[in-house]
């Protein structure tokens, strides 16, 4: 199957919030881009509230309800109480929980599932508990072990961290170290049951030698870059664009 495409309307929100005012919309460029095929919508709120506001949620989850049943919800975040209510309420499909200090500007780690596997293991009993598929942040530099943890927690897949990939556009050679140890990473996931997700700094650009490499990866979760063409393609063709990436006919 293609990997599927969730956009993360964190940067719109961002761009919302320079102002006391309703535009751009979460919800209506959220519901473009799910017009133009996007799998769902993913969301990190904050702490501080500096992009996704909890206000969001509800008006988020109203619009794949109403207009669009088959797409799906997910909500990012570290998994502090006050997070895991704000998914209760929400409902979310799909919940990735992150190692996120609040004081981060994005995430830009995953967790040491060696360490902190056994505080994470209820967390995501719960999750599941509410019907939630659970998703783990986690690093894709090929230690086999790090993924054997992650399973142990009874996660439903892992996401892998794909900055460090991102960062080396314009050094071929860097980019196939990068993409080898994302490899081994998510063949060990998958050789534990794991399913595998895929998201940080990814655009139209790195996204299919990404995929050439892990072919049953599930789904990306894209927000700056997709952001970015916005600006330049339109939300619609964006999405399109990202889409073909992807591997998906359209």
């Amino acid at each position: 199957m293609p990997t599927e495409l969730s956009v993360n309307v964190n940067a719109i929100a961002l761009l919302r919030n320079r102002r006391d005012l309703p535009w751009p919309s979460v919800t209506g460029l959220g519901r473009i881009a799910l017009q133009a095929g996007a799998h769902g919508l993913t969301v990190h709120p904050r702490p501080d509230q500096r992009h996704i506001r909890f206000s969001d949620l509800p008006d988020i989850r109203r619009l794949i309800d109403s207009e669009f049943p088959e797409a799906e919800f997910n909500i990012e975040g570290y998994p502090s109480e006050a997070f895991l209510e704000l998914v209760a309420r929400a409902a979310p499909e799909q919940v990735t929980l992150v190692p996120d200090d609040p004081s981060q500007p994005t995430s830009d780690h995953g967790f040491d599932f060696k360490s902190e596997g056994a505080w994470l293991a209820p967390i995501v009993e719960r999750l599941k508990a509410q019907g939630a598929r659970v998703s783990l942040f986690a690093d894709g530099d090929g230690d086999a072990d790090q993924m054997k943890a992650a399973a142990e927690t009874g996660c439903d897949r892992v996401e892998l961290y794909t900055g460090p990939y991102g960062g080396t556009w314009g050094d071929p050679e860097a980019a196939s170290r990068e993409i080898d140890k994302l490899g081994a990473s998510a063949d060990t996931a998958i050789a534990h049951g794991l399913g595998v997700n895929a998201g940080h700094d990814l655009t139209v650009a790195n996204l299919p030698a990404l995929i050439a490499r892990i072919p049953s990866l599930a789904e990306v979760s894209i927000g700056h870059g997709l952001t970015a063409d916005a600006l330049e393609f339109g939300m619609a063709e964006t999405v399109i664009r990202f889409r073909r990436a992807c591997g998906q006919a359209v």
